[in-house]
């Protein structure tokens, strides 16, 4: 690298020679643009001989700090091969204050697979907290290379979010920030453009309560990993009616509340009866928080039915007779209360 050194200072040279310039992230990008630049020799109209310079451009910024001299290059990056697929399936990601949930469909929009990657950055450095962000997305994004299916997230509302968050985990909406939207939003998109993943954005209505009513409980997974299924689904332009006939949500000390779902008018959109079920949980929510049933273990199941929905008493088999009751292991940060 040179510089040209202004005329004050140019005691030794009129330019400055620096050599063993390398950059952590984008070195052969960088070498790939300069060996596109040319110089073609033309005339002015007068006549004049004139050099001209083609090729890609790449703009130079120094920033000095307390550990001294910085160099930001960049380059305009080059598109690269789509190797996504939506008739493979989908990644569905769901943004959380302490980390992301995933959820892998097929084709179908059956559920695959679900896991969670810890994202605690709140205590940390504004650096630290951007490599922690960047490192969980580039997790995300090569999950979706190897699959070959493409990675849906919600459009960045934090209002939107914190209003769902609200209805299903209150403490993870206080903790919800938008540097974290943000620069989550950002990381995936950046490290899917450059593997060559499709991100889809999708509307981020009612996915929350969708999640927590619909798939929480039949499938055993948490609240949030059943938001990032719906997330996936929605991506996918899957149906989103209820699968349940009474919502059965669990909650943080292992229990669960439930609630009678509302009438739906087939009349109107699928998202007006999430907004009344919504309204809803929040009531049971409220009224299981109230009771200080949130304070105590919930009782055991009967020995003898395990599996029967703990709903009211009979000898007749509800439809989640064959369902397990308890969630998993890994389930219990994620869930409210």
């Amino acid at each position: 690298m040179q510089l040209r050194l202004p005329l004050r200072v140019a005691t030794s040279g009129k330019y400055l020679s620096i050599t063993g310039v390398r950059f952590a992230y984008g070195q052969e990008k960088i070498v790939a643009a300069l060996g596109t630049s040319q110089r073609i020799h033309t005339q002015t109209r007068d006549g004049k001989p004139s050099v001209k310079r083609i090729g890609t451009a790449l703009s130079y910024r120094f920033v000095r700090d307390d550990k001294g001299w910085r160099i930001f290059v960049s380059t305009e990056a080059q598109p690269v091969e789509q190797v996504s697929r939506i008739e493979l399936g989908a990644i569905g990601v769901d943004v959380n204050a302490d980390h992301l949930a995933v959820s892998e469909t097929d084709r179908f929009g059956n559920l695959i697979g679900t896991r969670r990657i810890d994202l605690i950055h709140y205590g940390k450095k504004q650096d630290q907290a951007k490599a922690l962000i960047g490192n969980a997305a580039v997790d995300v994004v090569r999950q979706a290379q190897t699959a070959g299916k493409p990675i849906v997230v919600e459009e960045l509302n934090l209002q939107k979010k914190k209003a769902e968050l609200e209805t299903t985990d209150p403490k993870q909406a206080r903790l919800l920030s938008s540097f974290a939207c943000n620069k989550v939003a950002s990381s995936i998109k950046a490290a899917a453009f450059r593997a060559g993943i499709e991100v889809i954005e999708v509307n981020p209505a009612y996915t929350s309560v969708i999640g927590a009513v619909n798939y929480a409980q039949t499938k055993g997974i948490s609240v949030h990993q059943g938001a990032a299924y719906a997330i996936a689904r929605r991506g996918l332009g899957l149906s989103e009616r209820s699968t349940v006939r009474v919502g059965l949500v669990p909650t943080r000390n292992g229990g669960h509340v439930t609630f009678t779902l509302p009438a739906r008018n087939r009349a109107k959109h699928v998202w007006s009866f999430w907004s009344k079920v919504r309204t809803s949980l929040k009531a049971a929510h409220v009224a299981h928080f109230r009771c200080g049933a949130h304070k105590t273990a919930p009782p055991p199941l009967p020995l003898a039915s395990p599996g029967v929905c703990p709903i009211w008493n009979s000898t007749a088999r509800s439809r989640g007779a064959n369902r397990s009751q308890n969630c998993s292991g890994n389930v219990w940060p994620d869930v409210p209360f």
